[in-house]
């Protein structure tokens, strides 16, 4: 998943720290690649660098083209793998990427690009082969992540997944864990204060519920999934209702068969409509009939994750 906040996490805090900084984009692939086009790496002065194009074949030539590229100050094109000039650098795919590398000397426009990223607006990033000026706008759903219009290059960014994920039990804390090593944010919804307490360093943040009603606190956007993990189903409807109305590109729920037959029974007579009911992920997850809390964490993680790369495409 292409989650570009840590990159802009890093040039800023780079920038503050007076380093100067380069950002790395890859801007096309030939034959086959481990990134799509659009992926970044960020590279500083002092030799650090965040960031991926492969499995470690050409990482270490990007950051000593990045160095110098922050040292002439100038923007520069390099292709690494199949078509080359470095002949000594293979993809082990056989294939090539073409990187843009461009240094960075107006930090306002990285801190900039940094805020609309944690503020989760789908954006546009313009670079330029010829011209190290980088800026940005908030833009709709382009067809494709790059666009070229001759030396200048739009970069199109999508917010990337997050989880609301509400219920009881260790399940939950399963699924926190492993949505932070991964890398995707989560907001929890709990009636259970050891739950809010056992996971508030690692969820961006852990709501308490104190009744069973829909809440304001629960505003998933388009790149949001709604994970339900109650065992008592009386905390379920008035928050799956308010959760099935949101555009949240999933809605989950745990349970068997029988157990989503009574649930679509129960959401009917709350007045959910046939279409929005049919939304509902259940039973959740890639893995049938999972039953301890960390297996079902790593199934509904991983059905997540494969639905949002369904959903959004190869462009993330």
């Amino acid at each position: 998943m292409n989650n570009i906040l840590p990159i802009f996490q890093f040039l800023c805090a780079k920038a503050e720290a007076g380093q100067k900084i380069a950002l790395v984009t890859l801007t096309a692939v030939t034959g086959a690649s481990t990134r799509n086009p659009g992926a970044h790496m960020a590279v500083a002065e002092d030799g650090s660098s965040i960031g991926s194009f492969s499995g470690g074949c050409v990482e270490t030539a990007v950051i000593a083209e990045a160095l110098d590229v922050i040292k002439d100050g100038r923007p520069r094109e390099t292709r690494f793998g199949a078509g080359s000039p470095y002949l000594d650098i293979r993809l082990p795919c056989g294939g090539g990427i073409d990187l843009l590398f461009t240094p960075i000397v107006d930090g306002d426009r990285v801190t900039d690009i940094n805020d609309r990223i944690q503020k989760r607006e789908p954006l546009t990033i313009f670079l330029d082969s010829e011209d190290r000026a980088i800026g940005c706008e908030t833009q709709q759903r382009p067809a494709s992540a790059v666009e070229r219009i001759g030396s200048r290059i739009l970069v199109h960014h999508i917010p990337s997944a997050k989880l609301n994920i509400l219920g009881h039990g260790p399940s939950v804390e399963s699924l926190v864990l492993l949505s932070d090593s991964y890398g995707i944010d989560c907001v929890v919804f709990s009636p259970d204060p050891q739950v809010i307490s056992a996971v508030q360093d690692r969820a961006s943040s852990a709501e308490l519920l104190k009744t069973p009603q829909a809440t304001a606190l629960l505003d998933p956007d388009p790149w949001t999934a709604c994970i339900f993990y109650f065992h008592d189903h009386d905390w379920e409807a008035a928050l799956m209702k308010q959760a099935l109305s949101s555009p949240a590109f999933y809605v989950g729920a745990m349970g068997s068969r029988k157990t989503h037959a009574l649930r679509e029974a129960y959401l009917a007579a709350i007045g959910v409509p046939e279409e929005q009911r049919r939304r509902m992920v259940a039973p959740i997850g890639l893995i049938p009939s999972t039953r301890d809390p960390a297996t079902l964490a790593l199934s509904t993680l991983a059905q997540v994750v494969e639905r949002y790369h369904q959903h959004f495409g190869s462009r993330v």
